[in-house]
């Protein structure tokens, strides 16, 4: 099927994906870039593949033909990509020992950093707290490059869920820029949480509260704190030495 106007329905209801209201009504999201469907492909969630008229692209899933006006008005990037994809929102996994905590991340490149780097570094889950940049941002999906369909991805209410974790014999670390142990000397345990906060104010004190101890990444004096993308990926690197 060839869709050449953006009056379509169906082209309509493609473009409102980049709104959260309609994700999670649709509980779909779109994706753009050979990398990402192929990827989203392989996992299984591919729901409809999206090509440029005259596009040689193929894949063994429903597939629209869209003009390239069309694909412009569906696409957010200046220079859109010829293919793009719908798919189905992941699944809850197990969540295993090993997991991050995110209180309150704003920035999708941040997000899509510590995705990247949790895949990296073994990490089972990643809880989302509920103010944080939603899992289907476009921009948080390009950042992951593709290693969001590589991780389990949860949303959790903190104040409920971490309780639950202490119950069930996680340590629960919490990060504080002064104040704690230093990273080096932080014994490793068989089940652990790390807890990264907001790029502006941290972890929420509510949340540090419920914390069995806190560690700080020991740095030059004379920078005060880092990035949260790049303080999390020091962490989990060595963690996992």
């Amino acid at each position: 099927m060839l869709y050449t106007s953006i009056e379509n329905k169906k082209i309509k209801n493609i473009k409102k994906l980049y709104n959260k209201k309609y994700r999670d009504e649709f509980n779909e999201f779109l994706i753009e870039g050979e990398h990402l469907v192929k990827e989203a492909y392989e996992k299984g969630i591919l729901k409809e593949l999206i090509l440029e008229e005259g596009t040689d692209f193929k894949l063994d899933v429903e597939t629209s033909y869209v003009t390239s006006n069309v694909l412009k008005y569906i696409s957010e990037l200046s220079n859109p990509c010829k293919i793009m994809g719908i798919c189905k929102k992941l699944e809850e996994q197990e969540i295993g020992n090993k997991i991050v905590i995110l209180d309150g991340v704003q920035d999708p490149g941040n997000l899509g950093t510590i995705i990247r780097s949790c895949v990296a570094f073994n990490i089972d889950t990643i809880v989302l707290s509920h103010d944080c940049v939603d899992l289907y941002n476009s921009k948080v999906l390009r950042a992951t490059q593709g290693m969001i369909f590589n991780i389990n991805i949860i949303e959790r209410d903190l104040i409920d869920f971490i309780p639950t974790l202490k119950g069930n014999n996680y340590k629960i670390y919490g990060t504080k820029v002064n104040g704690g142990k230093s990273l080096k000397s932080v014994e490793k345990s068989e089940k652990f949480v790390i807890i990264m906060g907001n790029e502006g104010s941290g972890v929420k004190t509510e949340i540090l509260d419920m914390c069995s101890d806190y560690i700080y990444i020991d740095m030059n004096k004379t920078c005060e704190s880092l990035n949260v993308g790049v303080a999390t990926s020091i962490i989990l690197y060595e963690l996992d030495k």
